[in-house]
């Protein structure tokens, strides 16, 4: 079978101060934030000279991105050839929630699962995006 996901992209939640949160990780667990969050920068396992990122985001507890999930998170997977992917997941039956969004960093979209919650789906340009971020928290 084809890979689909290939690892966690990020972990986004809800809380009621993104800045005292990230504040509270920064001091006591030492995680280096930005305006998004904190990105943990690992190596793939099969390739070990390419560097790989998951972002850690918490969220205003009113955010709208996570709709139509009412849930507190949302995990954003990291994936092989997005567009194949949304063609194979239709003719599954779930539900993709927008169109492919595409950016320097990568392509995304988002679908929904049994219970509810939306996940993002990521296909990364990793060159790209470790030039972009500025909060890292090196693994």
């Amino acid at each position: 079978m084809k890979k689909r996901v290939t690892g966690i992209g990020g972990v986004f939640f809800k809380v009621k101060d993104p800045g005292a949160t990230k504040s509270w990780y920064q001091k006591h667990l030492g995680l280096n934030t930005d305006k998004y969050g904190t990105t943990f920068e690992w190596r793939s396992s099969e390739e070990p000279e390419k560097m790989g990122f998951s972002q850690w985001s918490p969220m205003k507890d009113d955010t709208d991105y996570f709709k139509p999930s009412e849930k507190d998170f949302m995990i954003n997977y990291r994936v092989e050839n997005l567009v194949e992917l949304v063609e194979e997941l239709k003719s599954e039956g779930v539900t993709i929630l927008d169109e492919i969004a595409v950016y320097d960093y990568g392509k995304f979209v988002h679908i929904l699962d049994p219970d509810g919650h939306s996940i993002e789906l990521w296909e990364p340009v990793d060159d790209v995006y470790g030039g972009i971020v500025e909060g890292r928290t090196r693994s």
